[in-house]
């Protein structure tokens, strides 16, 4: 078990918090994960316009998975600067900022929070500080 084996106990835990959702009817999970990155999408435009924000993932629901893209050309600080607010995203170079819906456990109120520290990073120049700017070895 101490070369490559998973631990036992853990996949067990495991198995059992799966097993919850063994009910759980996958298209009304899909549905929630497309409202909730419309949602996201609306308050980017409604709240962010000011900021230099660009849609990298289609607007159309049908052809977007249960993540959403922007682009800025300060995506890389900005990011970090949202995992220090307590918002985890993605970045992925040269200037793209993913964020992922998990419509099990993400609810629409944590995408208003998440707009509302963006907004906040943005207007306080947040993103500015070098700590935010320092490229770590993996992006």
């Amino acid at each position: 078990m101490l070369i490559g084996t998973a631990p036992q106990l853990s996949l067990l835990a495991l198995e059992e918090a799966v097993g919850v959702f063994d009910d759980v009817d996958m298209e009304v999970v899909r549905t929630k994960s497309r409202a909730l990155g419309d949602l996201f999408i609306r308050l980017v435009d409604q709240e962010l316009a000011e900021f230099g924000f660009g849609l990298a993932s289609p607007r159309n629901i049908a052809e977007r998975g249960s993540q959403v893209s922007l682009v800025h050309s300060e995506g890389y600080a900005i990011m970090q600067a949202l995992i220090d607010a307590g918002v985890i995203g993605d970045f992925r170079a040269p200037d793209i900022m993913r964020f992922g819906f998990a419509a099990l456990y993400i609810g629409y109120e944590d995408i208003w929070e998440s707009v509302a520290r963006l907004k906040t990073i943005m207007q306080g120049r947040v993103w500015d500080d070098p700590r935010h700017k320092a490229r770590k070895v993996v992006t």
